[in-house]
C-alpha cells in the first residue's frame, strides 16, 4: 500500500506508472462479521453501539471482473446506511450477499463471512476489467453508490428500476470504508478538482438522493419559486437539499433541532428556520396517537414564513415521527417525496388529506448514473458545496458511526483511507479560494 499510497502523491505519476504498480493481496477495510450479527439482540434502537461491531480488518483483494475498477480509497464518509449495517437493522446486511452471492459465479465473490462496508469513496483507479475503456489507471474519480446488472429492459429508461439494483457497500460487499474499493466502471465520475479527498467523498450518495428526490423529474421536479419544507436540513441529506432549493430560485422552510443547526441553514442563506425543540413540536401524543392539533400549528408557523402559503414540496426523511404532520401541511395538489426512514418504517398519516386534496406521495431512492453525473457536475462547478463537518481515521470509523447515529454530527463526516492527512488531492487551487468560505462552513460553526 505504501508503494500505491507514494504514486498518487508524486506530482508526475503516469498512467502507465499506475498500471505497472503491484497490486497488494490484502487491504485494511472497515468490516461487519456474520457470526455477530445477533450481538445486539433486544437492545433498542438506540442503545447499539457501532464502536461494538465494527472492525478494522485485513482482507484480502477480490478478483476483478468484467465491466469493474479496483480503486486506491483515499477517503471515504460515512452515512446512515453503514449505521443500519452496523447495528444489524433493519435486517442484517449479509442476507443482501447471500441473495447477490447466488446470482452468478462471478457475484458469488461478495458472499463472504465479512462485509466490507461503505458507500462513498475518492480515490485513484487502479485497475479496470475487460471491456472497461472510459476509465483506466491513474484517474482520480469518486464513485456513486448504484449497483446495476441492466439484464432486465425494466432498467434502461430509469436504471433505478433495474430488478438487480443494489447499493454498492451496503447490499453488495467491498464498499468505500477501506484502502481499496471494487465497484463497477459505471458508478465512477471525475473527482472535483477544487476539493480535498475528503470534501471529494463527502456528497456522493447523500448529494445524489437530494438531486433525485428533490430536482430529477423522477422525484419533485422542484421548480423556481415552490416552496419546499426540509427536515433535518442542516444534516446529511436535508444540507444539499437546502442549497438545491436555494440554487433553483425556491423557498425552503429548514427545520432543525438546535439553534447551532439553525445557523448552519443561515450560513447556507436560508432565512425561514423552524427550530422544532424550541418550539416543542411533539407530534405524537403517545406511540400509538397523533396529535392533529401540532400539525395545525406548525402548518401556521410555516404560513408565517411564505405569506400564507401551504407548501409545494415536503422533502421526507424522518419517517414515522414527522409523516402525518408533512402530509397535512402539504398544500392541495403538492408532493411529498420520501427517501428514508430514520425515526421508523411504519408511516401513519391521515388519508383524507391525501386523497381529498390530491396531494402524491413519491417514494425515491438513490439516484441514477445520469442524476448522480449531474449532482457531481454541480460540485464541480462549484454551485453545490460538500457539507463536511468532521474527519476521522479508518481506526475512528466505529466512533463515526456512533456519533452519525446519536444525531451528533452536522452535515457529512468524512473517514482518511489512505490519505494521511486533511486537505490533499486539491489540483484546482485558483477555483477553491473562490469557494473556501462555502467548502468550510459546516467546520466553522
Amino acid at each position: 500500500m505504501n508503494e500505491i499510497l507514494d504514486a498518487i502523491l508524486a506530482p508526475d505519476t503516469t498512467s502507465a506508472d499506475f498500471a505497472g504498480l503491484t497490486i497488494p493481496e490484502s487491504y485494511r477495510a472497515v468490516t461487519v462479521h456474520k457470526d455477530e450479527a445477533e450481538m445486539f439482540t433486544g437492545v433498542p434502537s438506540k442503545e447499539k453501539d457501532p464502536r461494538k461491531s465494527l472492525h478494522l480488518d485485513e482482507v484480502p483483494v477480490p478478483e476483478l471482473g468484467p465491466g469493474e475498477a479496483l480503486v486506491a480509497v483515499m477517503a471515504s464518509s460515512v452515512n446512515y446506511n453503514s449505521v443500519w449495517t452496523s447495528i444489524f437493522e433493519p435486517v442484517s446486511t449479509f442476507g443482501f450477499l447471500e441473495r447477490y452471492g447466488k446470482l452468478s459465479p462471478l457475484t458469488k465473490r461478495h458472499d463472504l463471512p465479512y462485509h466490507v462496508i461503505g458507500s462513498d469513496l475518492a480515490g485513484v483507479v487502479l485497475r479496470t476489467g475487460p471491456g472497461v475503456n472510459a476509465w483506466g489507471p491513474g484517474d482520480e474519480v469518486v464513485a456513486h453508490c448504484l449497483s446495476v446488472e441492466l439484464e432486465s429492459s425494466d432498467g434502461h429508461n430509469d436504471t433505478m428500476l433495474d430488478p438487480e439494483q443494489r447499493i454498492w457497500g451496503f447490499e453488495t460487499n467491498f464498499g468505500g470504508l477501506a484502502e481499496i474499493a471494487l465497484v463497477k466502471s459505471n458508478q465512477l465520475m471525475p473527482k472535483p478538482k477544487h476539493l480535498s479527498w475528503e470534501e471529494a467523498a463527502a456528497p456522493g450518495l447523500v448529494n445524489s438522493t437530494a438531486y433525485r428526490q428533490l430536482v430529477s423529474q423522477n422525484g419533485a421536479g422542484m421548480k423556481q419559486g415552490d416552496n419546499v419544507l426540509i427536515w433535518g436540513a442542516s444534516g446529511g441529506l436535508g444540507s444539499y437539499a437546502t442549497q438545491f432549493a436555494l440554487a433553483g430560485g425556491a423557498n425552503p422552510i429548514c427545520v432543525v433541532s438546535s439553534e447551532q443547526k439553525a445557523e448552519i441553514c443561515r450560513k447556507m442563506g436560508a432565512e425561514a428556520i423552524i427550530d422544532r425543540s424550541a418550539e416543542g413540536y411533539k407530534f405524537w401524543k403517545d406511540e400509538r396517537t397523533q396529535d392533529p392539533k401540532e400539525w395545525k400549528r406548525f402548518g401556521k408557523r410555516i404560513r408565517e414564513f411564505t405569506g400564507g402559503e401551504d407548501i409545494d414540496i415536503v422533502f421526507e426523511h424522518p419517517g414515522r415521527e414527522t409523516f402525518g404532520a408533512s402530509v397535512y401541511v402539504t398544500r392541495k395538489g403538492g408532493t411529498i417525496t420520501t427517501c428514508a426512514s430514520t425515526s421508523g418504517y411504519m408511516h401513519e398519516y391521515d388519508n383524507r388529506y391525501l386523497w381529498m386534496s390530491l396531494k402524491r406521495i413519491i417514494g425515491s431512492h438513490f439516484a441514477n448514473y445520469r442524476e448522480a453525473w449531474e449532482a457531481n457536475r454541480l460540485i464541480a462547478k462549484g454551485k453545490i458545496h460538500p457539507t463536511l463537518s468532521k474527519t476521522y481515521t479508518l481506526e475512528e470509523t466505529g466512533q463515526a458511526a456512533y456519533d452519525v447515529h446519536r444525531n451528533l454530527h452536522q452535515g457529512k463526516v468524512g473517514v482518511l483511507a489512505l490519505a494521511p492527512e486533511e486537505g490533499m488531492g486539491v489540483r484546482d487551487e485558483e477555483m477553491r479560494a473562490k469557494h473556501l468560505d462555502a467548502i468550510n462552513r459546516f467546520r466553522n460553526v
